[in-house]
């Protein structure tokens, strides 16, 4: 089904086929040149598949702010009424380029792309509506955490209402924070930590939509969140995006995952965070006879306590470890989902981010060990910890296996 190249890897799901493309230019040039081979890398991967291909959702990896508006004219005058969902994250690539482009595209027939707002796509065939939402930043004037997380998850809730969907439909959301570590005070005076102030942000928000019905997180018993990446970036503010799913097939099914050797961010202690972290480790998407499985970001903790402090080698290790370990046949079955579980092998794409430039290359030839051939973008972010020093999430596609 997976077949491996450089900086994309196809999926064929039945009539469907899909592309990841993680797309790291030469760093020579400037950022406009860089964007430029970046583009024609993505058509040229694009126009060698066998059917046309609709590129529908992008992740800009940027050097320094001063790109963006200038990057973004530059996908507006390429892509024109058809830009797909976009954010930019300043994430500096680790090897220096000014930037890096994961983008996911799709094609087969039957299928319809729309652009009902720059950020906002919708993709339908089969009675399956997926919906992109990218790009959602805080404003400027926002004068601490907990009010820019506030005001992106408001952001999120009114691009799913203008396309008829609720957060019931959210299977996986990324949150990009600035300072992610940093203090700041509370309204009571008090510091705390950013992510913190992130996490009490999304907790209310989900409570408030609870009230209202337009998410459950709690279904046949079981806490029900989406997976998701809380991750530092550079400069101020927040940057979110998020995926969600709509379809009345009674063969599709979303299944939260949770990892036995991690506590569930979810019931984490109120020492490292006063609201906990309402996600869930990865989403499994259950599609006819596929499996799609987003795994959220994922760090060197068990139980919920960071392993290897200060040892990026065995923390990349045991990230991984967490990984494997979490879409196995064995925790699949452990969920009730037997015949779902993913290999390293079965991995489309990964994002690895590294807190300190200078552990690139050891991360990078452990990633590369550890994975084979998985293209991959690695990026320079601090992790929601201190102590921490790598975070990887990405996304596997298997086959579902039935029991004769």
């Amino acid at each position: 089904m997976l077949m491996s190249q450089q900086q994309h890897r196809v999926v064929q799901l039945d009539d469907v086929t899909r592309v990841a493309l993680m797309i790291t230019p030469p760093n020579q040039g400037s950022p406009i040149d860089q964007a430029r081979e970046a583009i024609s890398t993505i058509r040229d991967i694009l126009n060698r598949q066998p059917v046309e291909m609709s590129l529908t959702k992008q992740t800009v990896f940027v050097r320094s702010v001063e790109d963006i508006d200038t990057l973004g004219n530059l996908f507006k005058a390429y892509y024109r009424d058809r830009v797909p969902a976009t954010s930019f994250v300043i994430q500096p690539p680790c090897a220096g380029q000014a930037l890096a482009i994961e983008a996911w595209a799709l094609g087969g027939d039957g299928i319809e792309v729309c652009f009902p707002l720059p950020d906002l796509v919708t993709v339908t065939y089969d009675q399956l509506r997926w919906i992109y939402v990218a790009g959602i930043t805080s404003p400027h004037d926002a004068t601490c955490a907990y009010d820019e997380a506030k005001h992106c998850f408001g952001l999120l809730a009114e691009r799913l209402r203008h396309v008829g969907a609720t957060f019931n439909d959210v299977c996986r959301i990324w949150l990009y924070q600035g300072g992610i570590t940093q203090p700041e005070r509370d309204a009571g005076g008090e510091t705390i930590e950013r992510y913190r102030e992130l996490n009490r942000a999304r907790a209310d928000f989900f409570q408030q939509l609870e009230s209202v019905g337009q998410i459950n997180t709690s279904r046949d018993g079981q806490a029900f969140y989406p997976a998701s990446t809380g991750i530092g970036m550079a400069g101020p503010g927040m940057t979110v995006s998020c995926l969600g799913l709509q379809t009345s097939r009674d063969d599709v099914s979303l299944h939260p995952l949770e990892n036995p050797r991690q506590t569930s961010a979810f019931d984490y202690a109120r020492k490292y965070s006063p609201r906990s972290p309402l996600f869930s480790r990865a989403m499994a998407v259950k599609i006819g006879d596929h499996a799609t499985t987003w795994i959220s970001g994922t760090a060197s903790i068990l139980d919920s306590e960071t392993v290897h402090s200060g040892d990026v080698e065995k923390q990349t290790h045991q990230t991984i470890d967490n990984i494997q370990n979490l879409i196995s046949d064995k925790n699949f079955r452990q969920h009730g989902l037997a015949g779902m579980g993913a290999a390293l092998t079965d991995l489309a794409k990964v994002r690895v981010y590294v807190k300190h430039p200078r552990d690139y290359q050891t991360c990078r030839a452990i990633v590369e060990s550890r994975f084979g051939p998985v293209p991959a973008i690695y990026a320079v972010a601090d992790v929601c910890r201190p102590d921490l020093l790598v975070e990887i999430e990405g996304v596997a596609f298997s086959d579902v296996t039935h029991s004769p």
